[in-house]
């Protein structure tokens, strides 16, 4: 398993959680990483990503002010701190590696997936 996602739970809404993800090889943590969701029955979704050095991030205008995507660098990890969440950010969230500011957004962009972990909000 090259990228491991865990922090997932089931919280209620106004809750906070924080996503981590591992890589355990360094091509997966490579330049920008990313964060997605699946929610039942709908695509995957962008929700936020983050270049190599930490310094520009992007942000889907869901979760903008609310979510923030951070690394760690020394321990090949990348952070999703969400709060205030809704309901509507019930979802399936997957980390991913290996893209680019170009691709950062795009599904089809990154060529390294950790495995998911849910994330339940009630209301």
């Amino acid at each position: 398993v090259q990228l491991q996602a865990s922090g997932g739970g089931l919280v209620q809404a106004g809750d906070s959680l924080r996503l981590s993800c591992a890589a355990s090889d360094a091509r997966a943590f490579g330049n920008h990483m990313g964060w997605f969701r699946q929610a039942p029955g709908k695509e995957r979704d962008f929700v936020a990503a983050i270049d190599w050095s930490g310094g520009t991030t992007y942000y889907a205008d869901s979760v903008k002010g609310r979510f923030t995507i951070s690394r760690d660098n020394a321990k090949n990890t990348v952070y999703l701190q969400m709060n205030s969440l809704k309901p509507e950010d019930t979802a399936v969230y997957y980390c991913a590696g290996g893209s680019s500011s170009y691709y950062a957004r795009r599904v089809g962009g990154y060529g390294y997936w950790g495995q998911g972990t849910l994330v339940t909000v009630s209301s």
